[in-house]
């Protein structure tokens, strides 16, 4: 390994991934379909759209790289009320018919959000179908008292819409009797007066009344009850008569945003639903339902309710809106977080399963910028993320999305650079379909910066960085053609143990939220195992228990009934499991399969028949007959395979021969594609130093080509086989990344990958430059001559201190005698993006850190002239806008909001630096 050898050299050698380096006719890239462009979710302000400015808007966002649009109707501008149209009326679905076809002639795709802002919900949802909650109202009553009130809920904003769902009377002894049929018509309880001290329990299905959040015209009205079908159906149905009557109307996919339904733990339809799934009556049990203690009892019985939750979440809505779409020829696109039900399942049952990133992550990259003042104080967390792709690889689904950059940083602030890692980290966790959160839709007349959405990181034509777009978007396109191609390549296949989540006696139904993970992820012992196994170079996989249920065993490993693939099944620690699973579990043992057990289950969860399960899960674990075996570990050979018993897991791998990456040591992050045998590495250095080393691939392959998806250019790179291990000599740069496509048969006429060896000279260009302000606002500054790079800000020029837009810097340098080896610029520090060109030939748009590109062959002997467009943030002009106090946010409803929902004002920022701040260098490499 040289891991240390070239860190001086890297520093000043780039490996040019920002601008065409090798050969970039593509032979090796997979070819870039709709779907591996980034996609946007597009904001219909009031739905206040028009087909010139639908098609026109189109084209810009297809020229800038994008591959499709999310239609999602919210509230609209104050002051063109006129304009609006309301949501699925005959208008509405015109112009998604023109849509779809403007779309499909550039061939880009669309999508539609199936209803308006969030969640589900709209005029067609009366309160019985509206999303409800369970209110239970008790009375207690001493030795020869009768109930004399009437049985009817207290809550005056429930008593047209709460209906009586039980009655249960509690003995002083604990036993419940069911009185529910006792209760006549106008609420009175007709029983004799009691005889001991009784406590009785009413439980109504009350309504959260909660309404649709930042709807559309057309759109407002009570939330959607998720957990019925009847419910469910109503809904659909106002979708099924728009598309039906409207001809040509049509959609990639139906797109349904993060479960946000709050407050609704019940369903009119539980009680019964709750007897199919367990046997027993639930109305029996109030009183531990609506407990508050930590007895066993109360979390058995809460368990249980969840699941029944889950159950109905999956069949009456996820699946029935799935089929549904099936139904109009489309497909559904799912953000299952937030849900109250096994996340897993619910990705799983969808057509592409989303994640979302909210918030900055923080990296080491030296120079990327990530400002308190700026970001939101939240980590998107990668095992998060892998709830959707793991769901999406199990049941071998061809993508996974997300919704991305959402509240990045604060608004007009976010740099491109800054989105680069952020979506490699969603790559890396295997997502491979982004869609941005997000773009809104702003007719030409509306004058800068256009309508624009309170939480989105404006990926807008009025931004000034969007004439650089294509650098981010055509990085986006190349990885996701990767990471689209063939399929997921993980080896291990993790259990999570869900049950031990449901079994806790505080509260009632638990949504898994992206905001609470703090509460029902990081604390196990699960998301520690997931860490550490993927810092040991392990790819993992999350499998439910009904995924789980489903697959088979062999010698070769797991196979789920998607023909999704692993070596090995691991179950961490978890204290219950339910008795079918663990069945299931030794099935595949007996099938050939090897299972690794961190330590056996405890218990089974839920109530009904509670020591019968127990006692034959002791039955079960007790046959194992596990024998000890060296380092801590214990095996039980069971049929054709085994379980291994083993605390440490990665030493419980190797003994099985199942060995993670060696690659991680480096520093580097990746994530594989297997495509017919060979693999596809993405790999990411976000550590703080540039990395030079051979790095070691596990598998024998014949032949290696490194792929650049900053510019598209590739070569073939020497491979050595050592043992089970093929190694390539990597080069990356802080914030770089690079695909390895390991092939297992010999790859022919490729250009070779060039590496740099050593810097042996290096120029600066300190000019002088001329500094040209070409577009943007809110005026053109003058003409600079500059003697030294600095900040626009720092030029003593009111007028570039304000300006958002594009200055170009030229200047000419000499070259004496051009050498053999390689040429890099360096360009130092950017503000924000640039676009280079060497004596007048364009060598590409730099938009990240390192902002470095090989240009030895557009150099020549002599005189060389330079010219750099340079973007910056649209923060400054915000600033001079909201200083001017000139009226630019003006909407309904939220109207707009600074990072930390307060109200919006800029005018108190300090100017952001802008333009080539440098030094730019002109380096010599061999």
């Amino acid at each position: 390994m040289h891991f240390k050898r070239s860190i001086y050299i890297m520093a000043l050698c780039a490996t040019a991934t920002s601008a065409m380096a090798q050969s970039t006719k593509s032979t090796v890239w997979p070819v870039i379909k709709t779907e591996a462009r980034p996609w946007t979710r597009w904001w219909w302000m009031g739905n206040a759209v028009d087909k010139p400015n639908i098609g026109n808007l189109l084209k810009e966002y297809k020229h800038a790289g994008l591959g499709g649009v999310e239609v999602t109707p919210i509230y609209g501008a104050i002051g063109y009320e006129s304009r609006y149209i309301d949501f699925l009326s005959p208008k509405w679905m015109d112009m998604l018919t023109y849509t779809h076809t403007a779309a499909a002639q550039l061939g880009m795709g669309v999508d539609m959000n199936t209803g308006t802002g969030w969640p589900f919900g709209g005029p067609q949802i009366k309160p019985a179908d509206a999303a409800s909650r369970l209110i239970v109202q008790t009375y207690k009553l001493a030795p020869g008292q009768t109930l004399k009130e009437a049985v009817r809920v207290n809550d005056p904003k429930q008593r047209d819409v709460a209906v009586l769902q039980a009655v249960v009377a509690y003995d002083d002894k604990g036993n419940a009797t069911d009185l529910t049929a006792k209760v006549d018509a106008s609420g009175n309880l007709n029983m004799p007066a009691v005889s001991v001290n009784t406590e009785i329990y009413a439980a109504f299905a009350g309504k959260t009344l909660q309404k649709v959040k930042r709807a559309a015209p057309g759109g407002d009205g009570y939330t959607l009850d998720h957990l019925s079908k009847t419910a469910t159906d109503v809904y659909l149905a106002r979708f099924t008569n728009a598309f039906k009557n409207s001809k040509g109307a049509h959609v990639r996919a139906f797109f349904n945003d993060s479960y946000e339904v709050f407050g609704a733990d019940w369903s009119p339809d539980l009680f019964a639903s709750f007897i199919k799934d367990h046997g027993y009556d639930l109305r029996l049990h109030l009183r531990e339902l609506m407990g508050t203690d930590k007895s066993e009892t109360v979390g058995r019985i809460k368990s249980d309710y969840r699941e029944t939750m889950s159950n109905m979440l999956l069949h009456n809505f996820t699946q029935n809106w799935t089929n549904w779409a099936h139904s109009l020829k489309s497909i559904t696109k799912n953000q299952s977080h937030g849900s109250p039900g096994n996340l897993l399942d619910l990705y799983g049952t969808v057509d592409i399963p989303e994640c979302e990133t909210f918030g900055s992550s923080k990296f080491t990259i030296p120079g990327l910028r990530r400002d308190s003042a700026d970001v939101r104080n939240v980590d998107p967390d990668p095992i998060m993320l892998k709830f959707a792709s793991s769901a999406g690889h199990v049941n071998s689904k061809p993508l996974v999305s997300s919704e991305t950059f959402t509240w990045l940083t604060e608004h007009f602030k976010t740099a491109f650079s800054q989105c680069k890692p952020e979506v490699e980290q969603l790559f890396l966790a295997g997502v491979n379909h982004v869609f941005y959160h997000g773009t809104t839709y702003s007719p030409a007349d509306v004058k800068f910066p256009g309508w624009l959405f309170y939480a989105s990181m404006n990926m807008v034509p009025s931004n000034s960085l969007w004439s650089h777009a294509t650098g981010l978007n055509g990085y986006i396109a190349r990885v996701q053609s990767v990471l689209q191609a063939g399929k997921a390549d993980n080896e291990v296949l993790m259990y999570w143990p869900i049950y031990d989540a449901w079994n806790e006696p505080k509260g009632m139904d638990i949504p898994f939220r992206v905001h609470d993970i703090d509460e029902w992820l990081h604390p196990t012992k699960f998301y520690k195992d997931a860490n550490e196994l993927q810092d040991k170079g392990y790819s993992i996989d999350f499998v439910s228990d009904m995924a789980l249920s489903k697959s088979t065993g062999s010698k070769g490993g797991i196979k789920t009934s998607a023909k999704a693939n692993y070596k090995v099944l691991v179950v961490p620690q978890c204290k219950m499991m339910p008795l079918p699973t663990l069945q299931q579990i030794i099935r595949l043992a007996s099938e050939g399969a090897t299972v690794i057990f961190q330590s056996l289950p405890q218990d089974v969860p839920g109530f009904a028949d509670l020591e019968n399960r127990r006692k034959k899960l002791r039955d079960m674990l007790s046959a194992m007959n596990f024998v000890k075996g060296g380092d801590g570990l214990q095996q039980t050979l069971i049929g054709k395979g085994k379980i291994i018993l083993a605390n440490d897991l990665d030493n419980a791998m190797a003994k099985i021969g199942v060995n993670g990456e060696q690659l991680i040591n480096t520093g580097l992050k990746f994530i594989r594609r297997d495509v017919d045998g060979s693999k596809y590495y993405y790999l990411v250095n976000h550590t703080s130093k540039a990395i030079d080393t051979r790095i070691p691939l596990n598998g024998k392959y014949a032949s290696a080509t490194i792929m650049d998806p900053q510019s598209g250019s590739y070569g073939a790179a020497p491979v050595s086989v050592s043992g089970n291990r093929s190694n390539v000599r990597v080069q990356l740069q802080s914030g770089e990344a690079l695909i390895v496509l390991a092939s297992i048969q010999p790859r022919s006429a490729s250009p070779k990958w060039k590496y740099l060896e050593k810097a042996d000279a290096q120029t600066e260009l300190k000019g002088p430059w001329e500094l040209r302000f070409t577009t943007g606002g809110p005026a053109l500054p003058s003409v600079k001559k500059l003697e030294k790079l600095t900040s626009w800000t720092a030029l003593g020029d009111t007028t570039a201190v304000n300006f958002s837009g594009t200055g170009v810097y030229t200047t000419s340098f000499e070259v004496a005698k051009k050498a053999t080896g390689e040429y890099v610029l360096d360009l130092g520090k950017v503000d924000e993006s640039a676009r280079v060109w060497v004596n007048g030939q364009e060598v590409g748009i730099l938009w990240s850190i390192p902002f470095k590109a090989r240009v030895g062959k557009y150099l020549k002997a002599g005189k060389n002239t330079i010219k750099i467009e340079v973007n910056n943030l649209m923060a400054n002009r915000m600033r001079y806008m909201d200083q001017h106090k000139i009226e630019w946010r003006k909407y309904h409803e939220i109207n707009f909001v600074n990072i930390n929902y307060k109200p919006f004002d800029a005018s108190n920022w300090e100017p952001m630096p802008s333009g080539l701040l440098g030094p730019v260098k002109l380096v010599h490499c061999q």
